[in-house]
Parts: C-alpha cells; sequence; structure tokens
C-alpha cells in the first residue's frame, strides 16, 4: 500500500505573512495563548476532562480522564437521568473543577449534550452542578453538538471530506465536511441507549433505524462519500475489526475500512462471544454493552449512505472546542509539522538543526511529490528527539515514537514511513526487527525510499554539528546513479572514516556510485 498522497492537502511552501515554512506556530500570541485549554464532555455515557497543551496546532493531550457514569441510560424510558449515573457524574464534575484549577488552565469548557438537554431534569442538574463544583455546564444542542464534532475531525485531519457521524448514549450526529468548512448537520436519536428502549426487536429496530436514516439522507444527500466515524461505540467495532484482520498497528486514529470488510466484521462480532472480544481488546463492559446496537446502526449506516470507505476519528467534540478557539491563520497549520517542530524544540539536542538537514538533503528529494517532502520534513524534525534512549533500543524507540504518537494529519502507512525512515536514522539493517509484520502497510517502493531517507539523515545528522552545508553538497543524478558530495575546506576534515562509511550506505541504498569532490 503507497503512502496516500491525499493524506494532507496542506501544501509545503510559504506561510501566510510571507514568512518560511518553518516559522514555529508556537512562537505566535495566539498559539500560545490556547496553552493549557481544559474541555469536559459530559455525554450520555462518559464524562470526560481533557487538557489540552494547545500551542501547537497539532496539540498534545495534558490530562485525559474518563468516567463511564451512564447518565442517559434508561431517558428514553423515565425522561429523566440515570440516578447513580448523575450521582457518578456530579463526583467526576467535582473532582475535575479542583484538577483544573491545580492545573492552571487558562481556559476551561464543560458542554453537555444529549442526556442532559432532554431530560426533564436537565436544568435541575445544570443547577445542581453550579452549586456544587462552581462549573457552568453549556448545553448544546444537536446542530451544535454536529458542528463541533466536525470541527474536531477538522483539526486532526485537516483534508477531510465527507461526512462525519458522531454516535453518543443518546444520539447520533451527522455533519458533511470539506474544504475546512462543516456545512450540513443532522441530530438523530439512534443512540445506543434510546435504542435499548425501543420494544420489537431486530427487525422492528432495523425499520426505525432506516426509516430515520432516510430522513437524515434527504437533508444530507450524502451517497458514495467517505465516512469519517467518531465516539467510543465506533472505536470498539474498529478495535474489533483489526481483531478480526490481525492488523498490525493498533492506532485507531485514520485507521480505514472498506464497506465489505467492515460488515464481514459486522457479521462476525454478531456471532462471537462478546466476552472473549471484550477481553481480547481491553473494552469495558460498559462499552462493549452497548456495541451490538451500534453495529446495528452502522449496518444500516452503510445500506444507506453506499460510503467508499469508512475512516475512524479520534478527534470529535473535544477537539472540536480547542479547534473554536483558533485563529483560521492557525488552522491553516499542518498538524503533523508543527507537532514535530515542537518536539524538535522541546526534545532535540539541537533544536533548529532539522531545518537545516532537510535543506542540506533535498538535492535527493528533488523529484519527491509534496506529500513525500511533508513526510521528509517531519522525519528531519524528528530526527534527534529520542537521543536519550539507550543506544541498543533507539532506532526501536525512533519507530515506536513515531506509528504510536498522537499525531493529526497523518494515516497508517504515512505512520509506517516515518517510523520506518527514522529506524533507518539509527540501523542500517531492518532485519529481524519485531516491527516486520507493520512493513507489510508500505509497498516495496515505500520502504525502498523510508530506507533511502533514513540513511540520508544518519550520514548528514554526524557530517557537521552545526549545518551540514558548511561542509559539503550533495547532489544526486537519478538516471545516471551518481550520489555527488563536494567537500569545503571545512569538510574535508570532517569526512572522516565513519561519515565516508554512511555515505556509503546511503550510496548503497540508492544503488549508486558515489563522487566525492572538493570546492575551492
Amino acid at each position: 500500500m503507497a503512502v496516500d498522497p491525499t493524506a494532507s492537502p496542506i501544501a509545503a511552501g510559504p506561510d501566510d505573512d510571507g514568512a518560511p515554512f518553518w516559522r514555529p506556530l508556537f512562537e505566535d500570541d495566539s498559539a500560545r495563548a490556547l496553552s493549557r485549554v481544559g474541555v469536559v464532555d459530559v455525554g450520555s455515557n462518559s464524562v470526560r476532562m481533557v487538557v489540552f497543551d494547545g500551542a501547537a496546532r497539532s496539540p498534545a493531550y495534558f490530562y485525559n480522564e474518563k468516567i463511564m457514569c451512564g447518565l442517559g441510560k434508561g431517558l428514553a424510558e423515565t425522561g429523566r437521568l440515570n440516578p447513580d449515573g448523575r450521582r457518578r457524574a456530579l463526583s467526576a464534575l467535582k473532582r475535575f473543577s479542583i484538577l483544573a484549577k491545580g492545573m492552571e488552565v487558562s481556559s476551561f469548557n464543560i458542554v453537555a449534550t444529549a442526556a442532559t438537554r432532554e431530560a426533564q431534569d436537565g436544568p435541575e442538574f445544570q443547577k445542581e452542578v453550579l452549586q456544587e463544583t462552581g462549573l457552568r455546564l453549556h448545553v448544546i444542542d444537536g446542530d451544535e453538538e454536529a458542528r463541533l464534532s466536525a470541527q474536531g475531525v477538522l483539526l486532526g485531519w485537516p483534508g477531510a471530506k465527507g461526512l462525519v457521524c458522531d454516535i453518543g448514549g443518546n444520539s447520533m450526529e451527522l455533519a458533511q465536511i470539506g474544504g475546512g468548512k462543516v456545512g450540513a448537520r443532522v441530530s438523530t436519536p439512534l443512540g445506543p441507549f434510546r435504542l435499548q428502549q425501543l420494544e420489537g426487536g431486530p427487525k422492528i429496530r432495523q425499520a426505525h433505524i432506516d426509516r430515520i436514516l432516510r430522513a437524515a439522507q434527504d437533508r444530507l444527500r450524502s451517497k458514495g462519500e467517505r465516512i469519517y466515524l467518531v465516539g467510543g461505540s465506533w472505536r470498539v467495532i474498529a478495535r474489533l475489526d483489526m481483531e478480526r484482520r490481525s492488523y498490525p498497528l493498533l492506532v485507531l486514529h485514520e485507521y480505514r475500512m472498506t464497506p465489505r470488510g467492515l460488515l464481514d466484521t459486522l457479521d462476525w462480532i454478531a456471532t462471537s462471544d462478546l466476552a472473549l472480544l471484550r477481553a481480547r481488546t481491553g473494552t469495558s463492559a460498559e462499552r462493549m454493552e452497548l456495541v451490538p446496537l451500534a453495529c446495528e446502526v452502522l449496518r444500516e449506516l452503510i445500506r444507506t449512505l453506499k460510503p467508499s470507505e469508512i475512516d475512524i476519528s479520534a478527534y470529535g467534540i473535544r477537539e472540536g472546542l480547542l479547534y473554536e478557539q483558533m485563529p483560521d491563520r492557525l488552522r491553516a497549520r499542518d498538524p503533523l509539522i508543527e507537532a514535530a517542530r515542537m518536539t524538535e524544540r522541546t526534545q532535540a539536542r539541537l533544536p533548529g538543526f532539522g531545518k537545516k538537514l532537510f535543506d542540506f538533503l533535498q538535492p535527493i528529494f528533488r523529484n519527491a511529490t509534496d506529500a513525500r517532502l511533508r513526510l521528509v520534513r517531519a522525519a528531519c524534525l524528528l530526527h534527534d528527539t529520542t537521543w536519550r534512549a539507550h543506544p541498543d533500543y533507539r532506532a526501536e524507540a525512533c519507530f515506536d515514537n513515531a506509528t504510536r504518537a498522537n499525531l493529526g494529519g497523518l494515516d497508517h502507512p504515512g505512520r509506517v514511513f516515518l517510523g520506518l525512515a527514522l529506524l533507518h536514522r539509527y540501523k542500517n539493517s531492518r532485519s529481524g526487527s519485531r516491527m516486520e509484520a507493520v512493513f507489510r502497510l508500505l509497498s516495496d517502493e515505500d520502504i525502498q525510499e523510508a530506507e533511502v531517507l533514513g540513511k540520508a539523515m544518519r550520514f548528514g545528522a554526524m557530517f557537521s554539528v552545526d549545518d551540514p552545508a558548511r561542509a559539503g553538497r550533495l547532489s544526486w543524478a537519478p538516471r545516471k546513479r551518481i550520489l555527488g558530495l563536494d567537500l569545503t575546506p571545512e569538510g574535508v576534515g570532517l569526512f572522516g572514516e565513519v561519515a565516508q562509511a554512511r555515505f556509503a550506505s546511503l550510496a548503497a541504498s540508492l544503488h549508486a556510485e558515489t563522487r566525492i569532490g572538493v570546492d575551492g
């Protein structure tokens, strides 16, 4: 599978203010203002607090805690919040209020969704929360919930185009996205808690789900588009799809499924022992309880909307609230590059060297696509960020950091390409690596190009301490297969045995001969 050239449409050219591409976002005052942004999502099933270190376009999760309260369980039958869920939610919110003060959170937003807005005692619960915790619940309607969830997808997936589908306990929101904007949206009563109260069995539920989805389709008119799934129940189904397929990379964000393959997984789940699946995947009992009904909704969603592809977004309403606070010029930045830049600044020995390394290596990649150059830039920024790891495990640490990090704007083949390049930054051979199963997500051509990039960084990173361009200049003639290096007077002294060996290794990965010259 080749690295997806459409994974991000963000150009790798100059910024909107005319500054070079490498001007870091986190030096911008409006970005620094987003540091330590706290969000609490009071949902029908869970209450979660996330504190973002939002000073980069791809925010880090400074703190993340979830309580499965079941606030909306039984709401469709009683019209009121679940008493035990209400008690547990209030207890969680008290704790979150204290934590936010201790973390000196600069902005703290608490939103409540379907359960609180629909329950008869929802206003009473809001007052109780305010009295007991000092927190003001902002109860949002279904349209706003759909908009914020779609914005969360855009935060982590800037080029997203299609339909966002966010399932909660009591509702399911749908929203069109494309061109960085959120379009038409619909809120439906298709959350599993609500479906639990529907009498009549599977056929009655199927007809009910089908009727609601067709009504939503009349407004959305989505046929054959990609669907982005948001929500805990969808993530469990995706994790089970990975289990069925023996998929080697257990990262849910940007995990992609075909409609046919996903329908096979839904059939598999329907005939499997859920307790056994829960144990195999580490899923909570509260989450797994809702999966069969979520599967019924997903089956009808595929049948009605006929999507071309179904993708998982780990980002949703909480990330959408952070995105809400970003000015447009921050939203337009590339989340992958900004995250890599922040990582270099905080973890590399020589922050700023990544740009110099990229400039030095550019002749080798002058015919690369924008999508590939984007990964080359990210790799150069990250090439030295695991230097504190034990030398025996540094290559594996690089691979793990790239493939498992919480990075937006990066699909699974892109993760593996980046990880493999960084592995070769520290190690010539990948043979016998425990990560070999993951390499199959790349084509042979991609694997070869990742090795070239890694060995190029391996040479350039040690050729000169401050700037390899001061020591020499690379040239690459792909038709003649000649890799050239023109040394400066300073570079002659730096081109010692180790540098020569690494340059030869780079040439071997290119199946090239070498040419060494001296300037001046």
